[in-house]
């Protein structure tokens, strides 16, 4: 029924909705609302031992199962995988089934309607993915995890998809010469005993499987800064102590205070920056992220800072909202990207934000080149292959980029801050976002997404110009000229050098159809005449006088 009111204004702002296809097996009669992750990791050997505790909220009084996905131990995978040894409900085992890297928990009568139950699994094996066990490039042994997009489940029993989202604690035994680094707060440090220390983190926010972090080594630990009261930590290997601390020293608290005032406040109890040997670049893990270890140089270059920025804006756009779908990965890394360019804009200037929205053009045009079939949104799963490209990434973004244009700067911003209050600490869908942001412009942006978000094409524009002396008009002749019987319709703007070069003159032309041909009224033949001058427009765009 909450639906209701949605579709209703869906239909009057004249915004058309899509259908989706993720085809991961969602349960919307329970909602997990706590994970506690209680693992015993060794330097003896790779195998870890677990117990978790899942405390889960029934929505109906029919639920006869629970699903949770832990890939199973085989001789596919050379003996790795999880053996569970044990299923407990009220400290008595009770009966499941682990098979196809499923674990369904039977239930022997339903849970009344708003019961919440804990459920425990024991288990232990050698995770074939998911948990990192090797050596840093420093040659010391080390634990670090990487979830994304659907590979919690190698080492967790999670419900291993955005669309539930549950707070979560690490409750970890480790060697003691290891510090122990999660989501959350810290909440223990203990010495166990001459060889093992005990270590809890809890996180009382609620974020999606893939965004649990565990990363177990020997650090420098650099307690850097205070944002709203909540501190920026370093986490680095000894080795790079000076280097690291160098590196993240900036320009995190900056970032985290444009975004809280641009988008909505920090969800997280902490901002942790920690180098790791388990990702290349960076990976948003909330609250505690994740950098490639080979970016940490002491250098303090623009790629780590890049980085560093992109995986900040990360925390309010994929890990405070989520997508509800694969489908919907744009919602998550287009969001990053452009806010990453949003940032660069304010911190660095215009010139700064224009040139990454022209390597973001190029990467779109490569990516087309290659494969031209691509969708933004579109029926696909983590299940079954790769959801995000630099489709997601850049082109997302440039159209973030064309809607702030589209809406006007300030509309933009408006919709984006209602957007991130309504969805804050929830799941979104793309019909959420454009309905928010159509209450801040009066024209229908359903053909404006449909026409970047659900097609595949790109734009490609050729126009030539002459003058006309008698009738002292400037004539424009634009044409679309993509491969696709598809035509965009879009704003084309055009800028005309007058007087020797010293007087400019911006036109906004409406291009809808395959060609169409503009007469400018205009006292003198032109100098130039110059494409998309403000780079508002994705598309290629030639332009020669015949």
């Amino acid at each position: 029924m909450r639906y209701l009111p949605s579709l209703l204004l869906v239909v009057l702002l004249g915004i058309s909705t899509f259908s989706y296809a993720d085809n991961y097996p969602r349960n919307y009669a329970v909602d997990i609302l706590h994970y506690r992750f209680e693992l015993t990791l060794s330097d003896k050997s790779d195998e870890i031992i677990g117990q978790t505790t899942i405390d889960v909220l029934f929505n109906t009084d029919t639920s006869r199962m629970l699903r949770f996905d832990l890939v199973n131990r085989s001789a596919q995978l050379q003996g790795k995988g999880m053996q569970i040894e044990a299923v407990l409900f009220e400290h008595k085992p009770i009966s499941f089934l682990h098979d196809n890297n499923s674990l369904v928990i039977k239930l022997s009568k339903p849970f009344a309607k708003n019961r919440i139950a804990s459920f425990v699994v024991k288990y232990r094996g050698i995770p074939a993915d998911g948990l990192r066990i090797g050596n840093t490039k420093f040659g010391e042994r080390s634990f670090f995890n990487e979830n994304w997009p659907n590979r919690t489940r190698h080492w967790l029993p999670t419900v291993d998809h955005p669309y539930d989202k549950a707070t979560n604690e690490f409750i970890v035994t480790a060697p003691a010469h290891y510090q122990v680094v999660s989501n959350g707060l810290l909440l223990e440090e203990s010495i166990i005993n001459a060889e093992e220390k005990r270590t809890h983190w809890k996180q009382s926010v609620p974020i999606s499987s893939w965004l649990y972090v565990l990363g177990v080594a020997r650090f420098a630990v650099q307690y850097v800064d205070l944002f709203e009261g909540k501190q920026i930590q370093t986490w680095v290997y000894p080795q790079d102590r000076d280097k690291g601390f160098h590196d993240f020293a900036i320009p995190t608290k900056d970032v985290l205070g444009f975004y809280s005032t641009y988008v909505g406040p920090f969800a997280y109890e902490k901002l942790a920056n920690i180098q790791s040997p388990s990702v290349g670049g960076g990976m948003e893990t909330a609250s505690a992220i994740f950098y490639g270890e080979n970016l940490v140089n002491g250098k303090g270059d623009n790629r780590l800072r890049n980085v560093v920025i992109h995986e900040i804006a990360h925390q309010w756009f994929g890990n405070a909202v989520t997508e509800s779908t694969w489908d919907d990965a744009w919602l998550s890394e287009g969001f990053a990207t452009y806010f990453t360019l949003l940032y660069q804009e304010y911190a660095y200037g215009e010139d700064e934000y224009i040139n990454e929205l022209k390597k973001a053009r190029t990467r779109v045009f490569n990516f087309y080149s290659k494969d031209s079939t691509y969708k933004i949104i579109d029926n696909r799963t983590a299940e079954e292959r790769q959801v995000t490209n630099d489709m997601t990434y850049q082109k997302g973004a440039w159209i973030l980029h064309m809607l702030r244009e589209k809406m006007g700067h300030e509309a933009f911003k408006n919709g984006i801050q209602t957007y991130y209050k309504k969805y804050f600490n929830k799941n979104a869908t793309t019909d959420d976002f454009f309905e928010e942001m159509q209450k801040f412009v009066k024209s229908p942006l359903s053909n404006f997404r449909n026409q970047w978000l659900h097609r595949p094409e790109v734009l490609n524009l050729q126009a030539t110009w002459n003058y006309d002396v008698a009738s002292q008009q400037l004539e424009i002749n634009i044409e679309q000229i993509q491969r696709s019987e598809f035509n965009f319709d879009v704003p084309v703007e055009i800028e005309v050098i007058e007087n020797g070069g010293k007087g400019k003159k911006l036109m906004k032309l409406e291009l809808n159809g395959k060609q169409k041909i503009f007469k400018v009224p205009l006292d003198k033949k032109p100098v130039a005449v110059l494409p998309d001058p403000r780079t508002v427009l994705l598309a290629k765009f030639e332009i020669r006088e015949r």
